[in-house]
């Protein structure tokens, strides 16, 4: 059988009866199934690769669930969900109704801590060692972190507390930035064996006690055991946050990586254990290309050729991409800034032509504004290519760093709305209504590739904070023009004209509701600006109409509708209105032509929920309206 000792696993507990000599032979059936199983579902693959051996290992290691495993992201958590009763669940990765592509707390007990964000694991996995030693419960937490993730500030916020609670807890450091040669990969595990032995911890805690007589020997000896340890390895700075640094090993070395955690669970206080891994590890087309194969749609197992590699129609993220780089080169002011999603985000080309005006700050959202502000105070014109769900971790500087002080920043905000497989964690459901009470910003939904680059422009000569958020699927139809034209601030325009009736729309949702404006000879607005509204066209509709439907890809409670309601209640209209949007509730997984189903916002959903709002209106609006 292609799986026959994988199938035999459905649990830890199972996985801990098999012989260490048994583990390389798991290790390679793994391996292809997580290929054959992405391959046809999409997902992130070279990092899970690449965090294959070690999650076995932890899992062989220590008693999970009771010992805790805390993921940072958690999108290389697919060997972990394979080892804890997830096996068979796979093929729903990611799928509508299915499997989580993230760790997910209601999903299994195994889910110490739902992520999806970076940078969160030593904060969750301190709290939960603090928790275990004020209830007096003796267990091992662990938080594996990758390199990226230690970009952001929350990490070094947790490790410096972490030192100062001494709490028992474990840091991995999942590093797949170095390669290991084996030259230094044989010394390296050399050293972290004798790091963590007892012989080693033995003599040094026992010559620590020995000192403490002698204070000018004690404080000798402890600065000549850093000195020595910064020579051949690189903890000094984890070591100066009190934790005990071992490493750096061999990630895809089972040995290596089984007598280490051995060793490290009969150790004391906070540990720090320096892992090297390779992304995309056993898969030749993932180890040559990790960033191609970090996320994935379905490909070809045997050659890893993507499926649908060759779209017809560009993205709106490559529509951000071709207008910065053209609008770099008109304005040799212009600055691009990404919190570590230049693929993601559409700047690659712009990074290749512009390197000196071009900024990857690393997982730093934070950073990313405040940084725009500064650029902005000295006359440059900073663009933030952010996602959606990760804007949210910058609020404060966006309001305090740049709204406050009303800086020209533009902020280029992709994958709004919803989002496909990434699920809740990812979706960009939010952000019309987190955006729209901050004073000062501009903010700009486009209906399309055309006006998405009109929008571009216009916030970025706008002499304060703008805001334009697009999302992550596919234009209507090839951009042909290269211009720089703009739109005038606040103004909407009408695309129907109806009677009875009028669709107010806010953004790309404006295509699917065609359909129900043509069928109910009603007026169709494209809205373009939630801020400011376009007042005197929402005041001459009012007039007109009897009956009024807002729609938009941002939850309802806040967002678009809310303006409008908010406008028109100031002004005294009283006909009803029917907001559309996303429900209160986090969105779920899957593709979005479902999703958009799910939710009334695909053109039979919006003209249904419309009929339904009409039936449910008084006798004498509903029969005038019908």
């Amino acid at each position: 059988m292609p799986y026959s000792l994988l199938q035999s696993i459905s649990t830890p507990d199972q996985l801990r009866q098999l012989s260490e000599s048994e583990l390389p032979r798991l290790a390679n059936e793994i391996r292809r199934f997580l290929i054959e199983i992405v391959s046809r579902t999409g997902g992130h693959l070279a990092s899970n690769l690449g965090s294959l051996e070690l999650t076995l290992a932890l899992h062989y290691v220590f008693n999970t669930p009771e010992d805790r495993l805390v993921w940072d992201v958690g999108h290389q958590s697919y060997t972990h969900k394979i080892l804890t009763g997830r096996r068979e669940e796979m093929s729903s990765l990611r799928q509508y109704q299915g499997i989580s592509g993230f760790p997910k707390r209601s999903e299994s007990q195994y889910d110490t801590f739902g992520v999806g964000h970076s940078s969160t694991s030593i904060s969750a996995a301190l709290g939960m060692a603090l928790a275990a030693r004020q209830k007096g419960i003796q267990r091992h937490t662990i938080a594996i972190i990758g390199d990226g993730a230690m970009t952001a500030g929350l990490a070094y916020e947790a490790l410096n507390h972490t030192g100062e609670t001494k709490a028992p807890l474990l840091v991995i450091l999942n590093d797949n930035q170095m390669s290991i040669s084996p030259n230094i990969g044989g010394l390296s595990n050399y050293l972290a064996k004798l790091l963590t032995s007892s012989l080693y911890t033995t003599v040094r805690q026992g010559s620590k006690q020995l000192l403490k007589k002698v204070p000018t020997m004690r404080e000798l000896a402890r600065r000549t055991e850093q000195h020595l340890k910064g020579m051949i390895v690189p903890g000094t700075l984890f070591e100066e946050f009190g934790f005990n640094y071992i490493g750096p090993i061999d990630g895809h070395h089972l040995p290596t990586l089984l007598t280490t955690l051995h060793n490290i669970k009969g150790l004391e206080g906070p540990q720090f254990l320096h892992v090297l891994t390779q992304k995309g590890y056993g898969f030749p087309p993932a180890e040559e290309k990790p960033a191609k194969y970090h996320g994935v749609t379905a490909f070809n197992p045997q050659t890893g050729d993507f499926l649908q590699e060759t779209a017809s129609l560009p993205t709106y993220t490559q529509i951000f991409g071709d207008w910065l780089c053209d609008m770099a080169a008109a304005e040799e002011h212009l600055i691009g800034i990404t919190p570590a999603m230049c693929e993601g985000s559409g700047l690659v080309t712009f990074a290749q032509q512009y390197p000196d005006r071009y900024f990857d700050v690393g997982i730093a959202e934070q950073h990313s504004l405040t940084l725009a502000a500064g650029l902005a105070c000295e006359g440059l014109k900073p663009v933030v290519a952010i996602y959606s769900t990760f804007l949210q971790r910058g609020y404060d500087q966006l309001i305090h760093d740049i709204a406050l002080q009303n800086l020209p920043v533009l902020l280029a905000i992709d994958r709004a709305g919803l989002v496909g497989g990434d699920g809740p964690t990812h979706a960009g459901s939010f952000d019309l209504s987190y955006l729209r009470c901050i004073p000062n910003l501009v903010i700009m939904t486009p209906c399309d590739e055309l006006e998405c680059r009109q929008m571009l422009s216009t916030g970025f000569y706008h002499a304060g904070p703008c805001a334009v958020r697009y999302p992550r699927r596919t234009v209507t139809a090839p951009l042909s023009t290269r211009d720089l034209s703009t739109l005038a601030i606040g103004k909407a325009e009408i695309r129907r004209q109806g009677k009875n009736i009028a669709l107010l729309v806010f953004g790309t949702l404006l295509a699917n509701a065609i359909e129900a404006a043509e069928s109910l000879d009603a007026t169709l607005v494209n809205m373009r600006f939630v801020k400011p509204l376009d007042e005197e066209l929402l005041d001459t509709i009012a007039q007109q109409h009897r009956f009024l439907v807002t729609l938009e890809e941002n939850v309802i409670m806040g967002g678009a509708g809310s303006a409008v309601n908010e406008y028109l209640h100031q002004r005294g209209h009283t006909l009803p209105i029917l907001n559309l949007g996303l429900p209160d509730q986090f969105t779920q997984q899957g593709d979005v032509p479902t999703l958009l189903n799910l939710y009334g916002l695909d053109p039979s959903g919006i003209l249904n929920s419309i009929k339904t709002a009409l039936h449910q209106l008084p006798s004498f609006v509903s029969e005038d309206l019908n």
